[in-house]
């Protein structure tokens, strides 16, 4: 097996009562996958607790679970466990106050790639970001193969999740978050002033930001393109915003 699904296995929690403790215990738990049409009583409360503690729960093929278990009995559900704890969007916007700094933050919508959330958390890291918020569904979490690709940047990295990014969107202008987001025909980003407070908003690595995100946003930035695609990767365009937001700061 190659190294890059002996990381997946990493995060697999197999069981009903692995994953039952997992959750009692308040371990960080990214989503639960259950075995389609599973009516056992067992599982049946499980996802009860899943739901009482806001877990994202997806039914799946049996053979999927198989195959994320290996070796281990799954019993029809399995969890995937966070490589960190999760912060909040408070304990972010206090760290920035704490250091005397206005807040800088980066909110991801479903981007989807670990490696594109690890390699994002690095910069975050290096470039003075107080923290990140991504959805709690449709996203990556902080899965054992983002840790890795963070290159040691998630133990330091505040990473909070939310229901809904819009709402979170208002939740940061009432504390005076100038909100950008980064999109097609928007202003080009050099000629933006982030110094202040600000949050940059990035899309996912298809779809880019949704529409309700998009029409919240205070400002759309866009990067010049001259080459072929209109495009850039996720985390190298998110690399760019953030490293010119720093050199305003």
């Amino acid at each position: 097996m190659n190294d890059k699904n002996n990381d997946a296995k990493l995060d697999v929690i197999s069981g009903r009562n692995p994953v039952s403790e997992a959750i009692r215990s308040g371990r960080a738990i990214d989503k639960i996958l259950v075995a389609r049409g599973e009516k056992n009583g067992a599982v049946v409360g499980i996802l009860a607790k899943a739901r009482q503690n806001q877990i994202p729960i997806k039914e799946v093929d049996r053979t999927k679970l198989d195959y994320l278990s290996g070796s281990s009995v799954h019993q029809g559900i399995v969890a995937f466990a966070a490589a960190k704890e999760y912060s909040t969007v408070e304990e972010i916007l206090e760290y920035a106050q704490g250091r005397g700094e206005p807040p800088f933050i980066l909110v991801l919508d479903e981007i989807e790639d670990p490696h594109n959330f690890g390699a994002i958390i690095r910069t975050a890291e290096c470039a003075g970001v107080h923290g990140i918020i991504i959805p709690k569904r449709r996203s990556v979490g902080l899965s054992y193969t983002a840790g890795k690709a963070s290159a040691g940047a998630i133990e330091y990295m505040r990473v909070a999740r939310v229901t809904n990014i819009a709402n979170l969107i208002d939740k940061l202008k009432e504390h005076g978050v100038w909100v950008y987001g980064a999109d097609m025909n928007g202003t080009d980003y050099t000629r933006c002033d982030f110094s202040g407070p600000c949050a940059i908003v990035i899309g996912n690595e298809g779809k880019g930001i949704s529409r309700l995100v998009r029409e919240k946003c205070d400002v759309i930035v866009s990067l010049p393109m001259k080459g072929k695609i209109n495009s850039l990767n996720a985390s190298v365009a998110a690399g760019i915003l953030m490293y010119n937001a720093m050199k305003n700061r």
